[in-house]
């Protein structure tokens, strides 16, 4: 089933998100990511003399090489354009995520140490959400080929979304021992499991 058809409308303003993950030879991850944002028409910029239509406004790109763990063991930023010139100089923080491990806290580790007059709201978003989401695709699947979680642990999959619920059917069959019967009947989307 697709989207309805839209009402008459006007294209303004696409923003492209682009992350990959990499199995490094020295047994280290990199992730990185790319974010470019373009208008659909051309506007003034008192820094760069004007911005043309599907000119990047914002071109970003993030690198963190992580450990099987998911601990950040480098991590490096590059704004190739942004509205304002020194909107790179923010990219020197990212050092600070070195040591910070991508799983429950990370988006309020990035917030600390990059929230607000700290960091690039566009660059901390692009780290909090698909640069996690994809060192998590990244890495989970070959950490499970290699082992890990290992029997009778939990999978971190379990709870974090509506298909993986633990009272859901996809838990049912992959980690029974983890399986909880929905205490009223099935939860559909939208509902709150009951407790």
């Amino acid at each position: 089933m697709a989207l309805s058809k839209p009402a008459p409308r006007k294209h303004i303003h696409t923003r492209d998100i682009k992350c990959m993950g990499f199995e490094r030879d020295d047994g280290l991850w990199d992730i990185e990511g790319r974010l470019t944002d373009t208008k659909t028409y051309s506007f003034e910029n008192h820094d760069r003399g004007g911005i043309a239509a599907g000119e990047p406004i914002h071109d970003m790109l993030i690198r963190l090489t992580l450990t099987g763990d998911m601990v950040v063991e480098a991590a490096e930023a590059y704004t190739e354009s942004s509205p304002f010139s020194l909107c790179g100089e923010v990219t020197d923080a990212f050092s600070r995520l070195v040591g910070l491990k991508i799983g429950p806290g990370w988006r309020k580790a990035v917030e600390e140490v990059m929230g607000g007059v700290h960091g690039c709201t566009h660059l901390r978003d692009l780290l909090m959400g698909p640069i996690a989401v994809t060192a998590f695709q990244t890495i989970y699947p070959a950490r499970k080929k290699r082992g890990n979680p290992g029997p009778g642990k939990k999978s971190p999959l379990i709870d974090s979304c509506y298909a993986f619920r633990s009272s859901g059917p996809v838990v049912k069959a992959r980690w029974p021992e983890f399986y909880e019967e929905p205490e009223s009947g099935p939860i559909k989307a939208g509902e709150k499991k009951a407790g």
